[in-house]
């Protein structure tokens, strides 16, 4: 199975790079990790909100293949702790999905029609963040959760 980080935008606001690469390197070490960024540039930005979020969702699902499951980051989803993250991953792990892929939204957010067809829909915060920041906290959580599921000395209750 390959666990893929999936991000609408740009791959700009370098700073955070070397812990996202950090983290990255260490979830490998449990799972194949892969940061997938989606260039949403070319829709026009002028358009009504749902049609960038359609356009949006159009990017997303035609990348899909038929044993992914589908995971969206908004700040309306499930607010988990490390530990229940951690319980829920391993759940997901159990339905054999060929990908588990979780997906960052554009700058407008997620459609309702992606985020119905979702297997889950998982809050980071009620914050908003920028997508490079969400993906340096999103690994650092995910490779937390993996320590947990392995009884490792990374997290601390």
């Amino acid at each position: 199975m390959l666990i893929e980080l999936w991000s609408l935008g740009k791959d700009n606001m370098r700073d955070f790079e070397p812990g996202i690469t950090e983290y990255a390197k260490r979830i490998n070490r449990y799972h194949k990790f892969n940061l997938v960024v989606i260039d949403n540039s070319k829709i026009n930005k002028a358009i009504p909100l749902a049609k960038i979020q359609e356009k949006e969702m159009e990017l997303i699902v035609q990348r899909m293949q038929e044993r992914d499951l589908l995971v969206c980051l908004d700040e309306n989803g499930t607010n988990y702790t490390s530990v229940q993250f951690a319980e829920q991953l391993n759940t997901w792990f159990n339905r054999a999905p060929q990908r588990l892929i979780f997906v960052i939204g554009g700058s407008y957010g997620i459609s309702k029609q992606l985020l119905h067809q979702s297997v889950a829909t998982v809050s980071l915060s009620k914050f908003t963040f920028p997508h490079q920041l969400v993906r340096l906290v999103f690994t650092e959580q995910l490779y937390r959760a993996f320590s947990i599921l392995n009884n490792e000395k990374y997290h601390h209750d």
